[in-house]
This record gives C-alpha cells, structure tokens and sequence, in this order.
C-alpha cells in the first residue's frame, strides 16, 4: 500500500472560498481526473503539513496565506484501480485541511501543473460545481455541508 499525505487550505473572503480546478491526464478509462478542489497537495519529503498548504496555495494561486488552525482531518482509502495517479498498489491518502487567510501575493493561476483554474465561489455556487470529494469533506468540516 502506498501513503500520501496532501494538506489544503480552507480560504474565505467576503463570503466566498477560494478553490482551484485539478486537471491530470486520465490514467485508465473511466477514471475522473477532474473538478474543483481545495488548494493544496502532496507532502515533500521533510516538510511540515502546515508548510506544504502554504506552499501549494503559493504555487496554484499565487497567494501568500498563514495558517490559522486546523479544519480536520479526513482520511481515505482507495484499491490500486481506483488510483488517479495510475499506480499498483492500493492507496492511503490523509488529507489534512488548514483554516487560512491571504497575507499576500497576487492572484495567478498556476502554469504546467495540476492546476488549470482557480477562482473565489459562494456557497450557492460551490453547490452547482463539477467538484471532487475532498471540498465536500472540508464543508462537512467547517459546518456547512451541501445537501
């Protein structure tokens, strides 16, 4: 089994959250590799999780943000064929979101990455987003879960 821990950022302003579009090649047919998410991502080898949320809303927004505490922690399972990466072996993924606020920076959208978009969405709006789990989760763990 392979472990990946990704950490994200949970980032409001004036009513609305900040989410970025995840966009990665398909690795086997009918796999979605798609939709809107929080900003954040992979763990780099002797980084602190507050660090790599940091870092990867620097790198997908080109905002600045400081950590204000922790939303939760979600943890989840999925079998090799089920791996957006196109990977063998099943797979740990512990996913650990971060309340933040912008400090600095300039909107940018990230280029060559995994990102394709980003954009700031109320509420109403999230609810009618083609959207991965993982912002259902942080909604759930904020209070606000779409029904």
């Amino acid at each position: 089994m392979d472990t990946r821990v990704g950490c994200y950022a949970w980032i409001e302003r004036d009513g609305s959250v900040l989410l970025t579009y995840w966009s990665v090649p398909p690795f086997a047919p009918g796999m979605r590799h798609q939709g809107w998410t929080l900003p954040g991502g992979g763990m780099e080898p002797g980084e602190q999780t507050h660090e790599t949320a940091v870092r990867e809303v620097a790198e997908e927004t080109g905002y600045e943000v400081e950590i204000e505490g922790l939303v939760g922690v979600d943890s989840l399972h999925r079998a090799a064929e089920q791996r957006p990466d196109g990977g063998t072996l099943p797979w740990h993924n512990l996913r650990i979101i971060y309340r933040a606020r912008i400090v600095g920076g300039e909107f940018a959208v990230e280029v060559d990455g995994t990102t394709a978009d980003a954009g700031w969405f109320t509420r109403d709006q999230i609810a009618g987003l083609d959207r991965v789990g993982l912002v259902d989760v942080a909604l759930r763990l904020v209070g606000d879960p779409i029904t």
